[in-house]
């Protein structure tokens, strides 16, 4: 079977945007909170994307790691005050995690032991968690949230106008109207070429040990259940020609950490979400991650001191709306009609409880599926 070649057509462009809903949030408030540098964190990213794309052939998403990106920007470690060095030297953890997962294979067998129920619930859980999350950024402004909501869903269903393009047009449109002075301000940019800085030889033990224990360590569950296990079962169901392994799914994360560590950037990830709403705006090959990874590449080299800027052109309505749409994609991708009760309950019941914890809700769909295997739950 000849493995489809990338597109870089109007639909991979506009599927290209449907993972901004988690990007934007994270990208900004790394800079604006730890004062990081934008064009370490955009180059890392843009890089990461046209690699996965050219590797791939699929929408294969790159994405900030949330536990982690959490735990830094809401300074949840106590007396300790987290810096930049500490998130890129938990970058260097992570990689070093997860390409060791990789050579061993034990990334695989690890994955193996989670059964189809679970995997469900968990993919389901992941999806409901985007939907929340993209009514938590609608709810500023409900009437403007539900009018570019209802106008994407009927683009996406009767119109041959990309609704991702159209949906962003709108939204910045609004930006203006509601910012008088991002117009000003978007007027005084201008290109300047900068590269940053290489992050390795500034890291100290400490930095290395408290990334490590502080923003790396926490994440591994949620990397588990979200970028191992829940985006390779939506690849390989979305695009069985172009089937992935956990094993180079774990070896990529490895890789793309690696590089952003290097320069500054930040902890990353494969979130079957990203996917979700790549393919939702529709992108069906690796061209939407590589057009996504030049637009990264470009605001990196050359707009990097802008783009705070920049980034007031998509208001959170526009974030919620595009974060709520990818989170029903992936939860409606998760079913299995011929199931018995008892593992629907075991989908539902992971479902529920990986809205909280993608981690824990492996462990219980684990026990719970074995559980009703052996008689011992009823429902």
């Amino acid at each position: 079977m000849t493995t489809p070649s990338n597109r870089f057509d109007l639909p991979e462009l506009a599927g290209a945007f449907g993972d901004l809903g988690t990007l934007i949030p994270f990208v900004v408030a790394y800079i604006s909170l730890l004062k990081m540098d934008a064009s370490g964190i955009l180059l890392a990213f843009g890089a990461s994307l046209i690699g996965v794309g050219l590797f791939y052939k699929t929408p294969f998403p790159v994405q900030p790691m949330k536990a982690t990106g959490a735990a830094a920007l809401t300074q949840t470690a106590g007396a300790v005050v987290l810096t930049p060095a500490m998130v890129a030297g938990a970058g260097l953890a992570t990689a070093l995690i997860w390409i060791a997962l990789a050579a061993t294979g034990l990334a695989k067998r690890l994955a193996q032991w989670v059964p189809k129920p679970a995997l469900l619930g968990v993919v389901m859980g992941l999806g409901f968690s985007f939907m929340l999350e993209g009514l938590r950024m609608m709810a500023a402004s409900w009437a403007v949230s539900a009018a570019l909501l209802v106008g994407t869903l009927v683009l996406l269903a009767r119109s041959r106008l990309p609704a991702m393009l159209v949906l962003l047009v709108v939204g910045a449109v609004l930006a203006v109207i509601q910012q008088p002075a991002l117009a000003d301000d978007l007027a005084l940019i201008k290109p300047a070429l900068r590269l940053p800085a290489f992050a390795w030889p500034s890291l100290s033990w400490q930095d290395l040990w408290l990334g490590t224990v502080l923003l790396a360590l926490p994440q591994l569950p949620l990397t588990f259940g979200n970028a191992l296990i829940a985006i390779t079962e939506e690849n390989n169901r979305l695009f069985p020609d172009r089937k992935v392994s956990e094993r180079r799914v774990a070896f990529s994360t490895g890789l793309l950490n690696l590089c952003s560590s290097a320069i500054g950037g930040i902890p990353m990830c494969h979130g079957a979400g990203g996917m979700a709403g790549h393919v939702k705006f529709g992108a069906r090959t690796g061209g939407a991650s590589i057009m996504l990874g030049a637009v990264l590449l470009v605001l990196a080299l050359f707009f990097a001191d802008s783009v705070g800027t920049l980034f007031r052109l998509f208001p959170a309505p526009v974030l919620g709306v595009i974060l709520f749409l990818a989170g029903a994609e992936l939860a409606i991708g998760s079913r299995d009609p011929g199931a018995e009760k008892a593992e629907r309950f075991v989908v539902l019941a992971t479902a529920a409880i990986g809205i909280l914890n993608v981690g824990v809700a492996v462990i219980f769909g684990l026990l719970a599926h074995h559980a009703s295997k052996r008689g011992w739950l009823k429902i």
